[in-house]
């Protein structure tokens, strides 16, 4: 009989987590979350119950020892990432591991190494990505309803600089604004473009108070063609998280471009201007249902795991241009 739920583990009681994916994954008919973990029993325990989850785990270690289990979701610090997701292949789990999915290219491919030499998926979660809206503007660019491209300018910031404690705001432990939000426009302009950038340039400001993370990043990523996505990211700047993209004929827009509840995009052109409204499908279920359809049924995954890979290789750069006020060329 085929397997009707993929049935995962959490590793964790991240915000994230509780609030979004766990909840998006049992909106979802082809997923399950069966066991939650913790460093804390008693955490793992009262969250589990709070959310309706049958089993709770005092270490992540217990989880993935549980048979029953066949996916876990990795909502960790970034600097667990590739040490988790290394762990749960060996486990012989599939994982879906929150962005970014390291802390640099090198680390993303081995953990894309350990889990292909494992025969488990991987995948990172960029949950926008999932929502029809980016499958309709990736078509319209296609399509050359806008014309030719000539640029791209994305933005994610917003302001809690005042959490001191927030996991964010630890440099060992992969915080700062690039590896937090600056990761979106980066994806999003490569997913747009169907293309690799050349070279970044970043500049931005750290803070002493917050042990020297990226607070705010505006940079530029070269793509071929001489096209650019300018962008800037920040946790210390008044919030917003939008997408334009230029064409020679028109422009396309997108208020909340990542995260929000208005899906809508905005065309314009010589033909006039319209939204295109889209259903307020939760991007959490969706993404964890593409992951299940490529487990229960072998198709491939919508994005591959070297896709991360990829995104890592920009967000490097951003981080050395910013340390070098320098130019950095992007090797493929």
């Amino acid at each position: 009989m085929t397997q009707q739920k993929l049935r995962w583990g959490v590793l964790g009681c991240a915000d994230i987590a509780i609030r979004k994916v766990i909840p998006g994954m049992q909106k979802s008919q082809k997923n399950s979350v069966i066991a939650l973990a913790s460093r804390s029993q008693e955490k793992a325990a009262a969250t589990a119950a709070r959310l309706g989850i049958a089993r709770a785990y005092g270490s992540y270690e217990e989880l993935l020892r549980d048979p029953d289990v066949d996916a876990v979701y990795i909502p960790l610090p970034n600097h667990l990432h590739k040490e988790w997701t290394i762990r749960a292949a060996q486990a012989g789990k599939h994982v879906l591991c929150e962005k970014p999915i390291a802390l640099s290219a090198a680390e993303a491919r081995e953990m894309v190494e350990a889990c292909a030499n494992r025969g488990v998926l991987l995948a990172e979660a960029f949950m926008y990505r999932h929502h029809p809206r980016y499958e309709r503007i990736v078509q319209l660019v296609r399509n050359g309803e806008i014309g030719a491209i000539r640029g791209i300018h994305a933005t994610f910031t917003f302001n809690n600089a005042a959490d001191l404690g927030n996991v964010r705001y630890r440099r060992d432990w992969g915080g700062g604004s690039l590896y937090d939000v600056g990761c979106y426009p980066i994806s999003a302009a490569r997913l747009i473009l169907g293309d690799e950038p050349v070279a970044a340039t970043a500049v931005g400001f750290t803070s002493s108070q917050h042990d020297d993370v990226d607070m705010m990043v505006s940079g530029l990523v070269e793509f071929p063609k001489r096209i650019g996505l300018t962008f800037d990211c920040a946790m210390w700047a008044a919030p917003r998280n939008t997408l334009e993209i230029l064409g020679s004929d028109g422009r396309i827009e997108v208020v909340n471009a990542f995260v929000g509840e208005d899906m809508s995009i905005q065309v314009i052109t010589p033909r006039g201007e319209r939204v295109e409204a889209f259903p307020s499908f939760d991007p959490y279920t969706l993404q964890a249902d593409d992951f299940a359809e490529a487990v229960l049924t072998g198709a491939p995954l919508r994005f591959q795991p070297v896709d991360a890979i990829a995104n890592m290789r920009v967000i490097d750069a951003c981080l050395q241009s910013m340390a070098s006020c320098q130019r950095i060329e992007i090797a493929k």
